[in-house]
């Protein structure tokens, strides 16, 4: 068991982001292998809230501002450090913190010179045709709304 001094954590927050016909708001990282969708959120800096980190990375990466509402999971797991995705000599923690999120101002715009590229809504039948984040899965099946795969 490590101490909590010998390895580094990463807490992100990201956001369940619906409108009034059901569709989903989704951002595409681009990532080692390619561009992946995925809810719109990512890592929270130092001295910000997750609310408060939620609401800067949806707004960069969508253009839309946003309410973040309830929480709806936490997940934690562990990487090796020959496994994170920026090299490291030392394991890390990731630390994820899900909440739902309603828009209120801003258009849909694509994030510049930023780890994503577009953003847009989707239909729960259009999510299950493109290539996406398990987290995607993940916020819809809290949210009850299910992927047929």
């Amino acid at each position: 068991m490590l101490d909590y001094t010998d390895y580094d954590t990463r807490l992100a927050g990201y956001a369940l982001v619906t409108d009034q016909d059901s569709r989903v708001l989704l951002s595409r990282w681009i990532g080692p292998d390619g561009p992946l969708w995925t809810c719109p959120g990512g890592g929270i800096e130092f001295g910000e809230s997750v609310v408060e980190g939620i609401a800067r990375e949806l707004f960069e990466e969508t253009g839309f501002e946003v309410q973040v509402g309830r929480l709806l999971d936490v997940r934690t797991w562990e990487v090796r450090a020959e496994d994170r995705l920026h090299p490291s000599k030392r394991p890390m923690r990731a630390v994820q913190v899900f909440h739902e999120a309603t828009v209120t101002g801003g258009e849909l715009t694509f994030e510049v010179a930023g780890s994503s590229d577009m953003a847009g809504w989707f239909t729960v039948d259009e999510i299950a045709d493109l290539p996406h984040a398990a987290t995607v899965d993940h916020l819809l099946t809290l949210r009850s709304v299910g992927l047929d795969h």
